[in-house]
């Protein structure tokens, strides 16, 4: 599995659309909007879940620096955040 984070998206992208950006390159396991948590809106930034990592790295090539309703995306692998 490989984990992706995604920034710089349209406040108005809802998760089945973005999932259905990227199950073009194959199985989205898990989709996260992240969310203002007073007023709901888009914080502009995702987090999905891929299958398998080598579906991740070709979401990544194709989708990275790609125009998708007036924003460019930035995809990359997500980082673990560390635990204290």
């Amino acid at each position: 599995m490989m984990k992706l984070f995604v920034k710089n998206l349209d406040r108005d992208i809802n998760e089945m659309q973005l999932e259905g950006l990227f199950a073009q390159y194959g199985k989205v396991v898990d989709t996260k909007i992240v969310y203002d948590k007073i007023t709901w809106e888009s914080k502009g930034y995702a987090f999905l879940e891929m299958a398998k990592k080598e579906d991740g790295l070709k979401a990544i090539e194709a989708l990275n620096g790609k125009e998708i309703r007036g924003r460019v995306l930035e995809v990359s692998e997500a980082e673990e955040r560390r635990r204290f």
